[in-house]
């Protein structure tokens, strides 16, 4: 699996029995972002389809919409002192008259919950920047469809098998077809990975899809889902008070703790079938 995995002694004890043995670990390292030769941001993530991380990163932030306003993706040198190529610095090439992400910004992020959102304008910045509205999408979904993705998902996680360690994101129709899964240590870098893919395959906004990740549902994947044009967002887990708001304004369908034939359905519920009843 390449630099996706890597190896590491460790010490093991089952039933109080100590021995050393061979482990595998999902593999972490940074990469950094540019767009233009201009750093914009650095992520923490699981090497492998990096490109598409960055792409849709972009997306995420309202720099570009389809794959014409991207003129090329580049692994660059600069990350070592010789100046060596570690595949750790991508350079985005923006086509000519699609306008640069503010530089003068020193993280470009609105979306990251470590970046002290002040709820409503992170609202707004969603709503005014989105190049496409979830809520006019006429997607319609069995709620038994629905309980069968998450097995899915776990059941097309390659690297989690030998690792245990990192999160998914699957991409599918409303009749339960899995269209691309992508894993990594981050799960908003797992989304931004299946929608660099949508980007450069040209098949953005992904209208009658639904989005399915491992984790909880935070206010970023929401973000996500939205600014690429997915119209349900389904969690294993929780969502956050700020991710259920913007589901809610943006007229996306937001589904959490969806485990076995349970699910939690914190907006948009009509696009489920059948429709409850009371």
């Amino acid at each position: 699996m390449g630099r996706v995995t890597v190896r590491r002694r460790v010490l093991r004890i089952r039933d109080g029995v100590p021995s050393y043995r061979p482990d595998t670990l999902a593999a972490e390292e940074p990469m950094e972002i540019r767009v233009g030769g201009r750093p914009l941001t650095v992520t923490m993530r699981t090497p492998g389809d990096d490109f598409g991380l960055a792409a849709g990163f972009l997306v995420s932030e309202g720099v570009v919409h389809t794959a014409d306003d991207v003129a090329g993706i580049r692994y660059c040198a600069g990350a070592t002192a010789d100046n060596g190529n570690t595949y750790n610095v991508v350079d985005v090439v923006l086509a000519q008259g699609v306008a640069a992400p503010d530089a003068s910004l020193e993280r470009n992020f609105y979306t990251t919950s470590s970046c002290g959102l002040c709820g409503k304008a992170s609202l707004d910045a969603v709503r005014t920047s989105a190049a496409w509205s979830v809520a006019e999408d006429p997607l319609s979904i069995g709620s038994e469809v629905l309980t069968t993705l998450p097995d899915q998902l776990r059941a097309a996680q390659r690297v989690f098998d030998s690792t245990g360690g990192l999160h998914a994101a699957g991409l599918f129709t409303a009749d339960g077809e899995l269209l691309c899964l992508r894993e990594d240590v981050g799960r908003h870098n797992a989304v931004d990975k299946v929608i660099g893919h949508a980007l450069r395959s040209g098949l953005l906004p992904l209208r009658g899809t639904v989005l399915m990740v491992s984790g909880r549902a935070s206010f970023e994947l929401v973000q996500k889902a939205v600014m690429a044009g997915i119209p349900m967002l389904a969690a294993v887990s929780a969502p956050s008070s700020l991710a259920v708001d913007l589901a809610a304004e943006s007229g996306l369908t937001l589904v959490g703790f969806l485990r076995g034939t349970s699910m939690n359905v914190y907006s948009g519920s009509e696009r489920l079938e059948p429709q409850p009843v009371g």
